[in-house]
């Protein structure tokens, strides 16, 4: 009889603590969601680059552009509504790299949707929706490159919020 209460006097205590320890890392793991969501987890600043002026763009027709090295393609593009990550006087000036994240295949921009499209196994990004992915192979979301827009008018990228396709890291060779 001693024996059985010492067990369950062992379980209670058990139970108490594994419970305790599973709060505590549940709160760490929310915090630590957040910060990471706050700090942009995957994102890597670059060299600021000069990639165009807003009068260049025409609303919902991209523009091709190489950033943070000519080895890298995207398309800046002016949605016409404000969109996250979205830069100019509108919000709606937003880039993306125009590789796909699965397989490197160059990505062609779909006016009708908003979307960039991959004619290799044909996943598809929402450019309205800072590139996430809505369908196919691709296990990420598309590279987006962070801007800002001068008092001139000129578009200037910083860095870029995921890895890039074909690189082991976001760091640049000299």
């Amino acid at each position: 009889m001693k024996c059985n209460r010492l067990v369950d006097a062992g379980r209670r205590q058990f139970l108490r603590g594994g419970l305790a320890g599973a709060a505590g890392a549940a709160a760490a793991t929310v915090m630590s969601t957040q910060q990471a969501k706050a700090q942009g987890l995957a994102r890597v600043e670059y060299p600021p680059n000069r990639l165009a002026n807003i009068a260049d763009l025409v609303e919902n027709e991209p523009l091709d552009i190489t950033y943070p090295d000519d080895e890298s393609p995207g398309v800046l593009l002016k949605l016409g509504t404000a969109v996250p990550g979205g830069v100019g006087p509108d919000g709606d000036i937003v880039a993306f790299s125009t590789l796909c994240p699965h397989k490197g295949w160059y990505l062609s921009y779909n006016a009708g949707d908003r979307t960039l499209n991959c004619p290799g196994h044909y996943s598809r990004f929402d450019c309205e929706a800072g590139g996430q992915q809505t369908w196919g192979h691709a296990t990420q979301n598309l590279p987006q490159f962070e801007l800002s827009v001068d008092s001139a008018g000129d578009i200037h990228a910083h860095g870029v919020d995921e890895l890039l396709y074909g690189r082991l890291s976001n760091v640049l060779e000299s």
